[in-house]
């Protein structure tokens, strides 16, 4: 057996408290299945006095993680800290300066820097792994560096935040509205005190970044990534979904189109009985059309520290493997310029929320006006009974297919309306590539 691989590990919280605990169960099996011993060597976290629960006995132990980069008795970082910058980017750069492989768990890191830290991997010959960082324990990233490497990636679509999968599942089971909800999924531990990251369509969308690039050989590009959150999916939405056969889940879309990519994250209206209608509660999914593989769908615990340390666990059994791949499957020099934003070329069909004046006459006037504004109606349901405190009713419009721009001008044109309270609520309706 070969020379044991060396590990460092820098943050301890849930996750990193996961690997430890699974390299102390699962050593002999690792070692095994690795060719390798794998020995945990040094940690770095921020309170050495806190229990978490795990054995560091003879396990050095530095306040500072940077001093993992650069201790000569460690061949691989794991980052475990979180956050686009400081610390954690520091670590991992000066880890791979130092010619030490890296593994990390760290989403915003590889979204925002991801392509200079590959080119810097590479330059140096090690491995920079982040299975972890995206789906929790889903094999995703594997998945498409290695079983997917001889198709063409048609599109991606993604459940990548439990979190939301979690509220609009509770929404949808119980009837409640998303504040109400939000505070159960914060007292559960699902959601964070201030959960903009997630509920806001952020997290997701960091996913939606890396995988992006491993599908369509793109520096990852952030930047360009349409966010959408579920902040003001109601009650309302979700039963008028149900009544049309949807599910309303937040969608991560990465797709090629005939001008380039186009990526997305925002609630869509799902069709009941599509795999990923299906995913409910914390679990995440990802649905991949290959051109050889056809469609292929994943399906798991995004987040927790039994999935998110054995991701971890995987990237560093092919490091003591020998397994060192370009971090987004092609050399960084080759990954093409990020596309320029599509957004405003994507069709489909759409749901259209608003609450208009319930007289005489004042559906005619909307729908008018939804024509004028090249707005193609192939459904109307307008609620009756009791009107909400401005005197005015829900009323849903499904539209034919259109663009996001021509749809955003009647959007505008329908808030100036002086029936309509308020800015309609649009959610795209995503069954063609679900089916």
């Amino acid at each position: 057996m070969s020379k044991p691989l060396r590990i460092g590990i820098a943050g301890l919280g849930t996750v990193g408290a996961g690997v430890v605990k699974i390299l102390a169960a699962r050593g002999e099996h690792l070692a095994a299945a690795s060719g390798r011993v794998l020995e945990l060597v040094a940690v770095s976290a921020r309170d050495k006095s806190k229990d978490r629960g795990i054995d560091l006995t003879g396990v050095r132990w530095d306040d500072d993680p940077l001093a993992l980069a650069a201790a000569d008795d460690i061949d691989i970082v794991v980052e475990l800290i979180g956050g686009s910058e400081g610390v954690a980017r520091d670590l991992v750069e000066a880890a791979l300066k130092a010619g030490k492989h890296v593994a990390t768990a760290n989403k915003a890191l590889i979204a925002h820097h991801g392509t200079a830290l590959a080119r810097l991997a590479e330059e140096k010959g090690v491995a920079l792994n982040y299975e972890a960082a995206v789906a929790g324990g889903i094999p995703i990233v594997k998945t498409m560096r290695e079983a997917l490497a001889g198709n063409e990636i048609r599109s991606i679509h993604g459940i990548l935040n439990g979190t939301c999968n979690y509220i609009l599942t509770e929404m949808e089971t119980t009837g409640r509205d998303f504040a109400d909800v939000l505070k159960d999924a914060q007292d559960l531990g699902y959601a964070e005190a201030d959960p903009t990251f997630d509920v806001g369509g952020i997290d997701a969308a960091h996913k939606l970044a890396i995988l992006a690039s491993l599908a369509f050989g793109t520096q990852v590009d952030f930047a360009n990534v349409h966010i959408e959150g579920i902040e003001k999916i109601s009650a309302t939405d979700i039963a008028f979904a149900k009544e049309f056969g949807f599910k309303v889940k937040l969608l991560a879309i990465a797709e090629k189109g005939e001008a380039g990519i186009v990526q997305r994250v925002h609630p869509a209206l799902v069709p009941e009985g599509t795999p990923l209608a299906a995913v409910s509660g914390v679990y995440n999914a990802v649905a991949i059309d290959g051109d050889r593989v056809g469609h292929l769908v994943l399906e798991g615990r995004g987040a927790g520290e039994g999935p998110t340390a054995s991701a971890v666990l995987s990237d560093i059994v092919d490091v003591a493997r020998g397994l060192i791949v370009p971090p987004f499957i092609v050399p960084a020099a080759k990954l093409k310029a990020p596309a320029k934003p599509l957004m405003d070329e994507h069709k489909s069909s759409f749901y259209l929320r608003l609450r208009a004046v319930d007289r005489a006459g004042s559906m005619a006037e909307i729908t008018r006006a939804l024509a004028e504004a090249s707005i193609s109606i192939e459904r109307i349901v307008q609620r009756g009974g009791k009107s909400d405190e401005s005197g005015r009713m829900p009323v849903v419009f499904i539209t034919h297919e259109t663009d996001e721009g021509t749809m955003a001008r009647a959007r505008t044109l329908l808030a100036k309306h002086e029936d309509v309270a308020g800015t309609p609520l649009v959610i795209r309706i995503e069954d063609g590539e679900l089916r």
